[in-house]
């Protein structure tokens, strides 16, 4: 999915959760491997692993779905 499929126009203008330190970065500011996102809001981001999470299970219920 693309950053304009999910609202985002500027990576600057987004948050990410930096997942070695536990931080919210506002842009991209560490390795992209400790990054989760792009999130348009400070609050997406401190929820990303729920959010990832969800995702997976969402996945894997479409995979279970087409076998």
């Amino acid at each position: 999915m693309s950053k304009r499929e999910w609202g985002i126009e500027d990576p600057s203008e987004t948050y990410w959760y930096n997942s070695r330190t536990g931080d919210i970065e506002e842009g991209p500011q560490s390795l992209s491997v400790d990054r989760i996102g792009p999130f348009a809001t400070r609050e997406e981001a401190a929820r990303a692993n729920e959010i990832v999470a969800e995702r997976a299970r969402a996945w894997r219920e479409e995979e279970s779905a087409d076998d």
